[in-house]
């Protein structure tokens, strides 16, 4: 990493200012003397311009539509690879050798089941409990079952926590869709692969069996590799930060489903797929895309544009592929919302609006289609998410606890209310 310097003119006072270069990106300016030498803030709302940390795990161009995971493109990785294979990767900053992934796999396979007691944890929840609220209670509550493997400052009983996590979590989210349809829990099996598993989790039941189809697995496979990490986005940072505390793995991980819940983040593709659902026919695109257009018209087009990409999204492309295998397997031809979504893509890419705007269809446009067609309902979308954004945000937890400059995350703010003022006892006011 290379330095160069800028400086930095406040009234009377310059600073200079280390200038850092990574491997690929843009250059930063680092201020973190900047309050001690000049007595000022940077305001950045929303952190849209400022780097948190240094990390090797996943680099981003929006510009170019580019993703890498340890510099290897996302395409790629979904083509060649399986999601235990990006797991590894993004874990151990390497692809394993075939030894090395063998070992890993079994690892994963054999800490998939819970505690029997979770399943009598998961009854203290409404019937009608949203899935994504079972999920944050649960992971949370995973630290007072795993306790053998929450001390931070031990490098093993992290690795322990990392697999139990990435392990577990479709045993849970399995379980909260079970719960969430009234069906008994399905345990896992260690003959089958990670995303088989977890389907036959999701759609077996006990009074016959179930045979896991291989292209709908390795579909949904796809889609955890395809958000399996996102670089510092919000619930990414939301776990960071809930670690530069020091506290437990668990308790981290239940803080960035939290984060993960909110619709303009990992709710997103619930949103596109209702946003479908409302257009319902091609005939009524042409209003849709009239409101969106209008300024005055609080409509927005769900699954288009993206906060980091100004390109194709390169994880749409291949969700694209995958929505066409899904739907081909199934036999589900003239889907009302396929044919809604293709026109509004074809829009999207012709219509000078969306082109200068650079609102190109995202991986939220078409995995809640995807996802839908494998028989999940709207409200395990997110669930979904977070099982596969685990690993990524335990990789990030693990990269910033051996971080040596790691700190507690302590944002500044721009204080905009009332200067010091005396009180008023409440008989004179």
């Amino acid at each position: 990493m290379t330095e160069q310097s800028a400086t930095l003119k406040i009234g009377d006072k310059s600073v200079d200012l280390a200038v850092k270069s990574g491997t690929i990106g843009p250059d930063v300016i680092d201020i973190g003397a900047l309050y001690k030498n000049t007595a000022s803030f940077t305001y950045d709302p929303g952190f849209t311009s400022t780097a948190s940390c240094e990390s090797k795990i996943t680099y981003i161009d929006g510009d170019a539509g580019v993703l890498l995971h340890r510099g290897y493109p996302i395409e790629q990785l979904a083509e060649h690879g399986d999601f235990l294979e990006v797991c590894y990767l993004l874990l151990y900053g390497e692809l394993p050798t075939a030894a090395q992934k063998k070992d890993f796999d079994y690892r994963v396979t054999h800490h998939t089941m819970v505690h029997e007691q979770m399943s009598r944890f998961f009854t203290g929840f409404r019937r009608d409990a949203h899935p994504m609220a079972v999920m944050c209670g649960c992971v949370g509550a995973l630290s007072a079952f795993y306790h053998d493997s929450t001390d931070i400052t031990d490098p093993h009983q992290r690795m322990v926590a990392s697999l139990r996590m990435i392990a577990k979590m479709p045993t849970l989210a399995a379980m909260a869709y079970k719960y969430h349809v009234g069906q008994p829990f399905v345990y896992p099996k260690n003959d089958l692969d990670y995303a088989s598993n977890f389907l036959r989790m999701c759609f077996a039941v006990p009074c016959e069996e179930y045979v896991v189809n291989p292209v709908l697995s390795r579909a949904m496979d796809r889609i955890f590799i395809l958000h399996a990490d996102h670089e510092q986005n919000a619930s990414t940072s939301t776990v960071r930060l809930a670690g530069s505390s020091g506290a437990n793995p668990f308790a981290c991980i239940a803080a960035g489903i939290a984060c993960l819940w909110g619709p303009a983040h990992g709710g997103a593709n619930e949103a596109a797929l209702n946003m479908l659902t409302e257009i319902g026919t091609v005939d009524r695109i042409p209003e849709y895309i009239a409101r969106a257009k209008d300024k005055s018209d609080p409509f927005r087009l769900m699954g288009f544009g993206h906060r980091v990409y100004k390109n194709y999204d390169p994880r749409a492309k291949i969700m694209q592929k995958t929505t066409h295998e899904v739907l081909g397997e199934l036999g589900v031809k003239d889907d009302p919302l396929l044919e809604v979504a293709m026109e509004l893509e074809r829009i999207a890419l012709t219509d000078e609006y969306f082109i200068e705007k650079k609102l190109y269809p995202n991986i939220d446009f078409y995995s809640g289609i995807t996802l839908k067609a494998l028989g999940f309902p709207t409200t395990m979308f997110t669930v979904l998410f977070a099982l596969a954004r685990t690993v990524g945000w335990i990789a990030q937890w693990n990269e910033m606890i051996e971080d040596p400059e790691q700190r507690i995350g302590r944002p500044r703010q721009l204080y905009v209310g009332e200067p010091q003022r005396d009180y008023v006892p409440v008989s004179k006011r």
